[in-house]
């Protein structure tokens, strides 16, 4: 499998999603395909409801429906290029946001977002799983670094590295998920390897950075409100099994007269 990037196949023309909130104005310039406009915030939106068209917990449909809104626009730009490395980004971050599904119901809402971005889930984790084999077995956040005459993904990054500093690559939050996941991997736990990794590509690293703290604290207060629905789970469950202990006990004995 090559690690080559792939362009999205559109024109440069731009336009901007109408009537988009303040948060999604930030990112609303839109790639015009040749023939006709891309698809907007809420065509995506259904796309997704449409595939997987069951009830989903608010606790993961409201993170699920908010990371699709970033993606979409993500997507929709003009200088939008697919890289693995967003790839094992949003697969590490469904990873995690997901946790406590069912297995299957996982990969069912997975499919339906990356499917409402017209893209390819499949290739989304087969390029994540071939980062991440990689990466772990690098050794060294150094093997990470940008290098033409490296290693396959070492070129990968290079021709990344080549877009940022000709302005035609689009930093996206799940890009630098995707970046500190290979740090771990790779075993880079201090603190300048991240910015290493970064300056190699030409990518800010206070901007980053920024991003990652923003991530964290997404799954910390989503693990906390995690724990509060299980309590409340918990709770209903004993409040439910005591009724049900004390009608038994108020029941009249089988075969009485009562």
């Amino acid at each position: 499998m090559s690690f080559a990037p792939r362009r999205s196949p559109c024109s440069v023309q731009t336009r901007a999603v109408p009537r988009a909130s303040r948060a999604e104005r930030r990112l609303s310039v839109m790639v015009v395909a040749a023939d006709k406009a891309p698809p907007t915030v809420a065509d995506a939106k259904q796309k997704f409801m449409q595939a997987f068209n069951k009830p989903l917990p608010s606790i993961y449909s409201t993170v699920v429906l908010e990371l699709l809104v970033q993606q979409h626009l993500y997507r929709w730009n003009a200088d939008y290029t697919y890289t693995p490395v967003m790839a094992l980004g949003i697969c590490s971050v469904f990873d995690q946001v997901l946790q406590g599904l069912p297995e299957a119901e996982q990969k069912e809402v997975f499919n339906a977002y990356i499917g409402a971005l017209e893209e390819d889930p499949e290739q989304y984790r087969a390029d994540a799983a071939k980062l991440e084999e990689w990466a772990g077995a690098a050794g060294s956040a150094e093997a990470l670094v940008p290098s033409a005459e490296g290693s396959e993904c070492q070129k990968m990054m290079a021709s990344i590295a080549d877009k940022v500093n000709a302005k035609s690559f689009l930093y996206t939050k799940f890009f630098a998920v995707g970046l500190f996941r290979m740090l771990e991997l790779a075993g880079g736990k201090d603190p300048k390897a991240l910015g290493t990794l970064v300056e190699g590509l030409g990518i800010r690293l206070e901007r980053v950075n920024a991003d990652l703290v923003t991530y964290k604290g997404i799954l910390s207060k989503l693990q906390a409100a995690k724990e509060i629905m299980k309590e409340f789970i918990q709770r209903e469950k004993k409040k439910q099994a005591e009724r049900e202990a004390a009608k038994a006990e108020g029941a009249p004995a089988l075969g009485s007269d009562a």
